[in-house]
């Protein structure tokens, strides 16, 4: 069997599964302001996208993949592409590199996205290919632009897209430069971690451009004003995603937590603050922070890229609560 093809049974199953997927996510209100991404959701079969994945297994991963010679196991590969849930697609040496995003959540990213017939978007971290077949979908090919390091994720992306039938351009580069060639863009979107604002982002953005990106467990959606200044909250939305790899600064080290009360340290909302102010503020004045402004959720937060600095602020970016993103 070949890594496209489906025999009938399965290709029935495929577009039921794939009907079961829009009515959940559609059930979770994530498109609710822009109910056209379930156009595309219905549309693109995300199947083609994930021929196989790997499912936690003990020991480490165990692959399901679409030739496996028992029918079941096809079975369950097809079901699995079609839950929503995140599907890890390329392990090397135990450690997971490169991920199929939950399909709700990709939903709602796009919504938040907020784009416009006629934009160009620029997508960082090319995965399987399935968020820019989407964005394909709603835009149209010439509209879209997908980079990742890995030749051979880039690769194996752009085969995927072209048996989905779409052909935007995929490019083999440090996302964190961004695609200058290409630009400029109307929207950045990030589907990997950031340790750092790269200042080549909105370099390459037209005035009144938004980035959404997964930042500190979160999501941050900043406004370009122009070149060299960006400004916006974080969604209330937690995120997590494999990192960037490039030219972005390394993750810190752990912070030691062990004088903190333990609610605080098993708080996932604390965590989010305190990734947010490694390397500026210590844990115990974080963990002050936090108490004393009554453990604020994730979208009170924001941050203003300036040139080559940026800040992170409580609230508002002139308010009382600002301190360097280090």
């Amino acid at each position: 069997m070949g890594a496209h093809a489906l025999d009938d049974d399965l290709e029935d199953l495929a577009a039921s599964a794939r009907a079961d997927l829009v009515r959940e996510i559609d059930a979770s209100g994530a498109w609710a302001a822009d109910p056209l991404w379930r156009e595309a959701f219905a549309a693109v079969p995300r199947h083609l996208f994930v021929p196989y994945y790997y499912v936690v297994a003990r020991g480490g991963y165990k692959r399901r993949w679409c030739g496996d010679p028992d029918p079941d196991r096809r079975r369950e590969w097809l079901c699995g592409a079609y839950a929503d849930v995140p599907l890890a697609t390329r392990v090397r040496d135990g450690e997971l590199i490169s991920s199929s995003s939950q399909p709700s959540l990709m939903a709602q990213m796009l919504t938040t996205l907020r784009v416009r017939d006629g934009h160009a978007v620029l997508e960082i971290g090319a995965g399987t290919g399935y968020n820019a077949a989407l964005l394909a979908h709603r835009l149209g090919d010439g509209r879209v632009t997908t980079i990742d390091i890995d030749p051979e994720i880039t690769e194996s992306a752009r085969q995927h897209l072209a048996a989905a039938g779409h052909h935007p351009a995929v490019v083999t580069g440090d996302g964190s430069r961004g695609v200058p060639e290409r630009a400029p863009f109307d929207r950045i979107i990030a589907t990997c971690a950031l340790s750092s604002i790269p200042g080549a982002w909105p370099a390459q953005c037209r005035p009144g451009a938004r980035i959404l990106a997964p930042f500190a467990t979160g999501l941050i959606a900043l406004e370009v004003r122009d070149a060299g200044h960006a400004e916006g909250h974080f969604l209330t939305t937690p995120a997590y995603f494999v990192p960037l790899r490039g030219g972005t600064r390394p993750e810190p080290e752990p912070p030691d937590l062990g004088g903190l009360p333990r609610r605080a340290r098993n708080d996932e909302g604390f965590r989010f603050v305190l990734a947010l102010t490694a390397g500026t503020l210590t844990p115990s004045e974080a963990y002050t922070l936090w108490e004393h402004e009554e453990r604020p959720g994730r979208e009170r937060f924001g941050i203003t890229l300036s040139g080559d600095r940026a800040r992170v602020w409580l609230d508002e970016p002139d308010g009382p609560h600002t301190w360097p993103l280090s």
